[in-house]
This record gives C-alpha cells, structure tokens and sequence, in this order.
C-alpha cells in the first residue's frame, strides 16, 4: 500500500455540477491537488466546463478563464506571457479540456501551441467522444464503439495524440489513468518540474455515453491499462519512450465486456480489436527498445 499525501484543502469544491461516480471530477480533484493554488486553469467547452461551472463562479479554487472550444492552447499560451510579465514565473498554466476541443475542434492551436513549445500544462480528459451533446464519435472514439451518431458502431480506429504531440519534439508527453494513482501524481509533478509544453492524457471511462454502471468508472479505467487498450508511457523530448505498466494481465475482452457501448461486437470483431491492440502495443515496446538502445549508446 502505497500511502499518497495531497493537498487536504480540496482544490475542486463539493456540489459541481458531474455525474455521480464521474472519472472526470476524479481524475480532476487529484490533479488539481497535486497542482496547488498557485495556477490558472483553462477549461474549453466540454464536460469539466459543466463542472467547473459558469464564469464568474466556478468549482474550482483556482482562476479559470473559458475560451472557445478551438482556442485553449492560445489562451493558454497568451495566460503564460501576461504572467511572466508580471513576473509571475512559478505560477502554473494549465489546460482541462477534453478529446474533442483536443483531438478535433483545438488540435490546429496546440500543434501551433507545440511548435513553438509554449509553457503550460495540457491535460486531455479523453472520454472518447463528445458526451455532454449527445456521446457523439470523436476522432479519439475508439473502432467499432456505438456512439449517437455510429450507432452501428465506428468505422475508424482511435488518432494516436500521444505519438502525434511526440513527434512535435515537445519535452514532456504522457498517458495516464486516476484507476492508476501514483503513476498519474508522479507524471503531474514531473511535468511542473520542465519548462515547455506538457501534454497528459488521462483516460476518462463516460458512465452514460460508455454504458457503465455509477460504480464501474475506476474499474474500466484499470481494465483498459491491464489490457494493453490504453497503455501507461510518457516520452521525453520525442525521443526517449519509457513504459509504466509494461505487463497485460487481461484480454481486450474483459475491457470490453464492462461497457454497453461494445454489446453489439460479433466474436470476430472483438478479436479484430485484440489484433488491433497487439499491434500498438509491439510497436509501442518497439519504440521504448529503441529509446532505451539510444540512452545506452550516449552514456558509452
């Protein structure tokens, strides 16, 4: 057991406006009390800006501004300057928004964001499609899952945001889960340590729009992790690829088995699925051989 001390002054305050049992308002809590006071919150149109709340009040015991759904990397970047003008050097920016102002509707500005390697913090709260209109497909949706506007189910498979944001040669970008809690706080502060663009995307299992029960978030979120359909990573400068969680200890199948949103699956398009995991996560172990074959031939 490992014992985790935070923040007891809860950054997220009680009475927001989530779902009983929502993973958002968790993984959230655990952020923001990791974070601490010292920061400003960027929250784009999405499910945590229903919890946060309508501006000028929010949930939050920290400042938050709310652009439009397009545009939270640039405020996120011009938040940056006006406090390093002032002076306010240590105080974090942060960015709360979800797959699709990230995936979709923002991924033109944080690219930009990327490219200049603008000082903040990204976090996506990936629940895999637009769920507070209507759990519409998203470009995160993964293959074959029913959402409102595929109901017989999606025809493409997941964008892979992490691989593209490495790419970009930031410093820091990591996956993480609130079903696994000390690896997401140790990647929170590890992030608040560099300067740059931060990018962590957090899994964010949707009661309603995945068909969970209000008790299942958690346990999906550890079933995508133990079964390879949402590997624990982080890379650093693009380059150097490290594996948190490196053993699958369950088939594809149990993950699905939890979700409504996958009952319609055939026994062949659940094993096309665990082919389609298999093949990320070899190529993932493949990268993490070559970072680790790279670090080893610069220390000789």
């Amino acid at each position: 057991m490992i014992k985790l001390e935070l923040n007891r002054d809860p950054m997220l305050c009680s009475g927001h406006a989530a779902c009983p049992g929502c993973i958002d308002a968790l993984s959230v809590r655990h952020i923001l009390a990791t974070v601490g006071s010292n920061a400003m919150a960027v929250i784009p149109p999405s499910c945590m800006a229903v919890i946060a709340g309508m501006q000028p009040l929010t949930s939050l015991r920290i400042p938050v501004y709310q652009p439009t759904l397009e545009a939270s990397a640039a405020a996120a970047s011009g938040l940056r300057r006006a406090l390093d003008a002032q002076g306010k050097h240590d105080t974090q920016v942060i960015v709360l928004a979800g797959d699709g102002g990230t995936y979709d509707i923002g991924f033109q500005c944080l690219s930009s964001a990327a490219e200049r390697n603008e000082d903040f913090i990204y976090f996506c709260l990936d629940n895999e499609g637009y769920m507070n209109t209507g759990a519409q497909r998203s470009s995160s949706t993964p293959h074959f899952a029913r959402t409102g506007s595929t109901p017989a189910g999606n025809s493409s498979r997941k964008k892979n945001l992490t691989e593209i944001m490495a790419a970009h040669d930031v410093p820091y970008v990591a996956t993480a889960s609130v079903g696994f809690l000390p690896d997401l706080i140790r990647k929170v502060e590890r992030a608040m340590t560099i300067r740059g663009t931060r990018i962590i995307t957090l899994l964010i299992p949707c009661l309603d729009g995945w068909g969970l029960p209000d008790d299942a978030g958690l346990t999906a979120a550890r079933y995508a992790v133990e079964s390879g359909a949402f590997p624990l990573y982080e890379v650093e400068n693009g380059r150097r690829y490290t594996l948190n969680h490196p053993a699958r200890t369950r088939p594809v199948s149990d993950y699905l088995a939890l979700q409504g949103r996958y009952r319609h699956l055939t026994p062949a398009d659940i094993d096309s699925l665990q082919a389609e995991v298999d093949d990320g996560w070899a190529r993932l172990a493949q990268r993490v051989a070559m970072g680790q074959g790279a670090a080893a031939a610069a220390l000789q």
